[in-house]
């Protein structure tokens, strides 16, 4: 079974970490060893260091015995004393530290070996130092003595010296055996780790590059028109991510297949519909142009139409105006007429009265008559002494009998008055009534001005809409000129686009088809395909 490259890449990302692994745990390794060895290299450094200062205390304390013989002075003995016990405590020091920092037993059995020489040589230099400055002749026979523990001390540093040296070389090969081990192998790991990385190298170019360039080989086929033929897809099986790829593009192919063998046997027919588009929208396009004419005069005629109505609406108006004013004028006429018939009947009512007063009159100026009648019928029986009053008597009859006469004429005055008055309030009643009818008339005359001036403002609504109707159905029908215009284009376009389709088709390369239709030349895919596209 072959493994996916997702495998494939996983495995050889696990195989580099574990040579990486490897090369870093050998390093980590090879460090450790080292390290110790440096250490190691470090603390006989230290010792070899120790020894040689040693060997200088040792050296030292000579002198300051020599120095302490040769003193002059109480002053340079006792400097020769400081020096020589500062000395001796040096090299006490120097020599612990030696035995604390030996590693090797060797070493240590050579400083333990050392340690009696040493404080022999200490003491004998002690005891000189304070002797010369008493007993000088004594000091330096005691000198002899001290040299020869100088010399054996000599020789026994020596060896320690030899020792330290030797054991420092021993580590020093030790250091550069790890060193030289840890190289070696790493550089086997790594020329491991080469030769794994070269050998998955290997394996993946030939699993996953080959089969790309055999899918990119077939794309380019299917990119250059040609749709025919076997393409070697891989069996089923195959579940890598190229085997994949092979299948999705044999699936491309037959579905490109299908689909530009459709569109090949469609095309024909958009050609055919896209002529008979066109010759419809043609058709069209004149019966569009005709209505658009028939329009344009009935949109004439109806402006003309509404300039009549609106005038009518116009006179129809102000006559509803002259009525209105008519029958406010006739309204006040009535109300004069209303008026004077009150006032006729005010005076038919006085002229009544006046003549009750008349009547009155009468009766009081017969009344006056009938006691100057009596007054002088009595004067008369007076005699002489109602002469006086028989002639006041004569004149008071004589006024009564005027006032009678007067006030008959004003009888017959107030009588004729009174007909002359009752017959013009009779009139006037009948002319109050005559208004009146007029009145009503004149306002059932307004009111059916005010309704032919309403019908003519609704007249004019009404006609004004259907005028802007026709407006809009006009430009409509303008619209619709230039949509046909547009869909003329389109469709000559669409005829355009089908014979460049048909063009663009062609060059796919289908194999034996129905229609017999040969396969065009590959090489000129790209060509007609962005002459198809302009």
């Amino acid at each position: 079974m072959k493994l996916s490259i997702k495998h494939q890449l996983r495995l050889s990302y696990v195989v580099t970490l574990v040579f990486c692994s490897l090369v870093g745990l050998i390093g980590y390794l090879s460090v450790q060893s080292l390290d110790r060895s440096m250490d190691a290299i470090s603390v006989n450094g230290s010792a070899l260091r120790d020894q040689m200062q040693a060997d200088m205390m040792h050296d030292a304390l000579r002198a300051d015995v020599l120095a302490a013989l040769m003193a002059a002075t109480p002053e340079e003995q006792a400097a020769a004393k400081r020096d020589a016990d500062e000395h001796a405590a040096t090299f006490n020091k120097t020599l612990a530290a030696l035995d604390a920092q030996a590693t090797n037993a060797a070493v240590k059995a050579a400083v333990d070996k050392v340690r009696p020489d040493v404080d022999a040589y200490l003491k004998s230099a002690a005891a000189i130092v304070s002797q010369a400055g008493a007993d000088q002749a004594g000091a330096r026979q005691a000198f002899g003595g001290f040299m020869d523990g100088f010399r054996k001390l000599e020789g026994t540093m020596g060896a320690l010296s030899e020792l330290i040296e030797k054991d420092s070389d021993a580590v020093r090969a030790e250091g550069d055996a790890v060193v030289s081990s840890g190289s070696q192998r790493i550089m086997l790991v790594a020329l491991a780790a080469m030769i794994a990385t070269i050998a998955m190298g290997y394996f993946l170019i030939r699993g996953i590059v080959r089969p790309l360039e055999d899918a990119i080989v077939f794309a380019d086929r299917i990119a250059q028109g040609n749709l025919a033929g076997d393409t070697d897809a891989t069996s089923p099986a195959d579940h890598t991510e190229t085997g994949r790829l092979r299948r999705a593009l044999e699936a491309m192919r037959t579905s490109l297949h299908g689909i530009v063998s459709s569109v090949r046997d469609g095309t024909d027919s958009i050609g055919t519909a896209s002529q008979e588009i066109a010759a419809g929208n043609l058709d069209l396009s004149r019966r569009t142009e005709t209505q658009a004419s028939s329009l344009e005069e009935t949109a004439s005629s109806m402006e003309e139409l509404t300039a009549t109505v609106r005038q009518n609406a116009d006179n129809a108006r102000q006559a509803s105006q002259l009525a209105a004013s008519a029958t406010e004028v006739a309204t006040r006429g009535g109300a004069v007429v209303d008026q004077v018939v009150q006032t006729m009947g005010a005076i038919d009512e006085a002229s009544r009265k006046i003549g009750d007063i008349i009547g009155v009159i009468e009766g009081i100026a017969f009344q006056t008559n009938i006691l100057a009648l009596n007054a002088a019928v009595e004067a008369a029986r007076a005699g002489e002494q109602g002469r006086g009053f028989a002639v006041v008597a004569s004149e008071v009859r004589a006024l009564a009998q005027r006032s009678n006469s007067a006030a008959k004429e004003i009888k017959v005055l107030i009588d004729s008055t009174t007909g002359t008055v009752g017959e013009g309030n009779r009139l006037v009643g009948q002319a109050g009534s005559t208004m009146h009818e007029v009145v009503a008339g004149v306002q059932r005359v307004s009111d059916i001005m005010s309704e032919i001036s309403a019908a003519s403002r609704e007249q004019e609504a009404g006609i004004g809409q259907v005028n802007q109707a026709i407006g809009e159905i006009d430009a409509a029908t303008q619209q619709n000129a230039a949509l046909v215009e547009e869909a003329a284009a389109a469709a000559e376009s669409l005829q355009v686009q089908a014979e460049k389709l048909a063009t663009l088709v062609g060059v796919f390369n289908l194999g034996a088809s129905p229609g017999g239709a040969a396969a065009a030349r590959p090489a000129v895919a790209t060509g007609a395909l962005a002459l198809a596209l302009r």
